[in-house]
């Protein structure tokens, strides 16, 4: 197999070749035909997630097919399209996982943080954490869902059932999420970076009824607010564009420094709310919902030895959408 490697944090992926990695019990081993590149790959490459256990292959938005099955794995199948997410595994017995609530588990795993994701040809996946993907979509395509997808569905999830719904950061998450939203029925109120007038023109075609830049005032006042941005100084902003009783939910793994703000901008029975990794019933409830909604991800595919240069994209904000790493490509 050949994969790309984080040796040190802030370091770039090495490439490297490695023997085919042998699925354990409950375990299977996949063949990987594309996997997104998420902004929390970001942070673990620069070393924000304390958790990350590097020499580490990132990725954690995998596509692939079943190429072995690990002793006890039976409700997969060989040559099976399958996909995995962040959440790698959950212990199934501290106190938050007796609650269903495993996304909060006292010792998970995480895909391409703890243990190896899926900037490889090849990857080992709890198969417990492994979701059959069926066959109708193209690979590159159904990727980002399985982390962009699921977070977002987790954080409009949260946001409650209000009609007008601010997006501050309109990349990944944010266009996946905003087509869900409109299939709702919602409004979307798009807020981009300042002078990013390609993003908010994304943000329109997706059927945002106003998008601008993140430092100006809603046009008026906002049931909920998502952040995918990781910009701390967003959430003041977004406390002060939602009404009485609106819910800011911040839907990434790392944010700056919530710098200082007035209480009067919390007053009122506002809400802050985090979204922490997904759960299981999660992603079968969105990968089930995502078709009917007609979501269409917009994607850049790039082939697995140029990760770092689909990353800088990222970081830098070049692309439109989200990046795909396809082996092979």
């Amino acid at each position: 197999m050949f994969a790309m490697v984080l040796n040190r944090p802030g370091e770039k992926l090495i490439g490297e070749s490695r023997p085919d990695p042998v699925p354990g019990p409950g375990e299977v081993l996949i063949t990987v035909t594309a996997c997104g590149v998420c902004r929390t790959d970001l942070h673990v490459l620069d070393g924000e997630l304390p958790q990350t256990r590097p020499p580490i292959v990132p990725g954690h938005e995998i596509v692939g097919r079943v190429a072995a099955l690990g002793a006890g794995v039976s409700h997969l199948k060989l040559g099976e399209r399958v996909g995995v997410g962040w959440l790698g595994h959950a212990c199934g017995t501290c106190p938050y996982c007796a609650a269903q609530e495993e996304n909060l588990c006292d010792t998970p795993e995480f895909t391409g943080c703890t243990r190896d994701g899926g900037f490889a040809t090849h990857t080992v996946a709890d198969a417990s954490f492994t979701y059959p993907l069926g066959e109708e979509g193209d690979d590159a395509a159904l990727a980002p869902l399985l982390c962009a997808g699921l977070i977002g569905w987790r954080t409009l999830k949260m946001a409650g059932e209000g009609r007008r719904i601010g997006i501050y950061g309109f990349g990944a998450a944010a266009h996946i999420i905003a087509q869900v939203a409109r299939w709702q029925g919602r409004e979307i109120f798009a807020f981009t970076r300042p002078g990013d007038t390609k993003a908010q023109d994304f943000a329109k075609s997706l059927g945002a009824v106003y998008a601008g830049p993140s430092d100006a005032p809603a046009p008026e006042p906002l049931d909920a607010a998502l952040i995918f941005a990781p910009a701390g100084e967003l959430v003041p902003q977004a406390l002060q564009a939602v009404k009485k009783g609106g819910r800011v939910v911040c839907g990434g793994i790392h944010m700056s420094d919530i710098p200082a703000f007035p209480y009067r901008w919390l007053w009122e029975e506002r809400k802050i709310l985090s979204v922490a990794n997904l759960t299981r019933a999660d992603a079968h409830e969105f990968l089930a919902l995502a078709p009917k909604a007609g979501v269409t991800t917009h994607v850049t595919p790039y082939p697995l030895i140029k990760a770092n240069e689909a990353l800088d994209d990222l970081r830098t904000g070049r692309l439109t959408g989200a990046a795909v790493l396809v082996p092979g490509h």
